[in-house]
């Protein structure tokens, strides 16, 4: 059984996409050879809610809410960006009713991720992020913390909102607690409602901890 605390929601009302997709790998075991894995999101992740694993799917009753599966990735990390250049960004960064209560950006929480990532350049954002001691670290933050920059190096965020809709994530390594880390997105293009984003989390020492290729879905 597996329940999505509240803690980690996404949209108000169902989990983190980059969260749930973490757990479900935790969970259900990362059976790729080199690390990739793709995970679908189905359906919205309900919260506090018990959930199954079976054959690699994330279940509430028969409905699927998640998949997994071996991913592949199909271009390079995004670089790595430096810890002040991220920080001075994150300046920038500006959210709405709709991201304000999201775990990993919303800026309306006190116990969330809060990496709140802004422009560093042409189709690249780019946020600061220290984990603390608030929760146990483990790769399902980190697919967390790799889920929200991507978003947020869309254009036009704001006017035409997107939802995670899949993630293809690799863990290298975990961060200390308190140490400062970099986490990078950037934009690759769109094609009809779906649009394409990749991220990276850096330590301190600019190696890289984790990667995501992600689709994003527009809202109609």
């Amino acid at each position: 059984m597996v329940l999505i605390p509240s803690r980690f929601n996404g949209p108000p009302d169902s989990g983190n996409g980059g969260y749930v997709g973490g757990l479900l790998v935790e969970r259900a075991g990362n059976t790729a050879d080199d690390g990739a894995v793709t995970v679908i999101l189905r359906s919205p992740p309900p919260l506090e809610t018990p959930l199954w694993i079976r054959d690699g799917k994330l279940l509430d009753g028969e409905t699927v809410v998640a998949e997994m599966r071996s991913g592949e990735f199909e271009r390079d990390a995004p670089q790595c960006v430096g810890y002040a250049d991220a920080a001075a960004a994150s300046g920038s960064y500006q959210s709405n009713d709709m991201f304000a209560s999201c775990f990993v950006c919303g800026s309306g929480r006190a116990d969330g991720l809060r990496i709140e990532a802004g422009v560093v350049g042409e189709d690249r954002v780019a946020a600061p992020w220290t984990p603390d001691d608030s929760l146990p670290m483990g790769p399902a933050v980190l697919w967390a913390a790799m889920d929200c920059p991507g978003g947020w190096s869309l254009p036009e965020m704001f006017d035409r909102p997107a939802l995670l809709g899949s993630m293809t994530a690799a863990v290298h390594d975990l961060p200390e607690i308190g140490e400062p880390c970099v986490v990078v997105g950037q934009s690759h293009g769109e094609q009809g409602r779906k649009s394409f984003a990749s991220t990276a989390v850096y330590g301190s020492d600019n190696r890289l901890l984790g990667r995501a290729e992600q689709i994003w879905i527009r809202l109609a």
